[in-house]
């Protein structure tokens, strides 16, 4: 039989379609959450100069395989306002392919200050770590809800709340999220805390629950199971505390399986930021052991 060349050519493209149709290139399913490197994970190494803050990037990349990062400004204090600086380590972080996600920020004074005057002077010492943020493109800055425990528990989410909506408000223009972690006295009661979001009430103030910061005062622990599930509905970022872990990989402190549910369950599939505290391991192998841990998770082996 004759073909013409349209016919020819019909036949050929209908006969490689048939055949390609059974090989078409799977889809890889997406993560439930990402995986990022708080820096606070190398405080030792950062503090001993064994590598710095502008070497933070290249480290979390070539070192870890993590392409996300969380800045500490206790490493960076004298630099938040230097467009040279800023410039150099997000040049280096570009370089490497690497996200940073978020300043940490402490040392700023209280935001929640019995003394009007220091709490305004608080907010305004942190202006400064949100216009860092935004020229590093991050999205949040995580602060502290100090209230230098003055008070009854509803005074002082009053006075947290009223310098977190003053900081929230000038993060907003700058597209940034003021976000409180668990960090010790009535932070760590997760209800307070959430009662403190709930009073401010503004889209762009959040939480980043920490699995481990729940020691309210000394001997007094928040359940941090409970704690993490009342933060999470204003979860903007989340922190993978760890310390110690046993022969199967397992964290001993929290029950990451257990944790990680709480955090899924609540819809959030952002990043989830190691950040190793143990003395037991070095920082390199606690961050390996964490992340490891994650990553089963991720990949449903857990």
């Amino acid at each position: 039989m004759n073909l013409t060349r349209r016919q020819f050519l019909h036949r050929t493209t209908a006969t490689v379609a048939l055949a390609t149709a059974g090989c078409a290139t799977p889809k890889v399913p997406k993560a439930p959450f990402e995986v990022s490197l708080a820096e606070w994970s190398l405080h030792r190494e950062l503090r001993s100069n064994v590598i710095t803050n502008l070497d933070f990037p290249r480290v979390a990349r070539t070192d870890y395989g993590i392409e996300a990062i969380e800045l500490v400004n206790q490493f960076m204090m004298d630099k938040a306002t230097d467009a040279a600086y800023l410039q150099e380590l997000k040049k280096r972080a570009s370089d490497q392919g690497v996200k940073i996600l978020l300043i940490m920020c402490d040392g700023e004074g209280e935001l929640g200050d019995p003394d009007t005057a220091k709490r305004t002077k608080a907010v305004m010492n942190h202006h400064k770590w949100a216009d860092a943020a935004k020229s590093l493109g991050c999205h949040s800055i995580r602060v502290n809800a100090g209230t230098g425990g003055v008070g009854s528990p509803e005074e002082q989410q009053k006075r947290a709340a009223d310098g977190l909506a003053q900081l929230s408000a000038y993060c907003a223009p700058l597209g940034l999220n003021c976000i409180v972690e668990n960090h010790g006295g009535l932070s760590s009661d997760g209800k307070w805390l959430s009662g403190v979001m709930r009073r401010v009430n503004k889209p762009n103030c959040g939480t980043l629950p920490d699995f481990g910061n729940f020691q309210i005062s000394e001997g007094n622990w928040y359940d941090r199971y409970l704690g993490v599930a009342e933060l999470m509905p204003f979860a903007k970022a989340v922190s993978a505390k760890s310390h110690n872990f046993d022969q199967a990989g397992q964290c001993v402190e929290t029950d990451y399986p257990r944790m990680m549910k709480i955090v899924l369950d609540a819809g959030y599939h952002g990043y989830v930021g190691i950040e190793y505290e143990g003395d037991t391991l070095s920082e390199a192998q606690g961050i390996r052991a964490t992340k490891l841990l994650l990553d089963r998770i991720r990949e449903g082996v857990l």
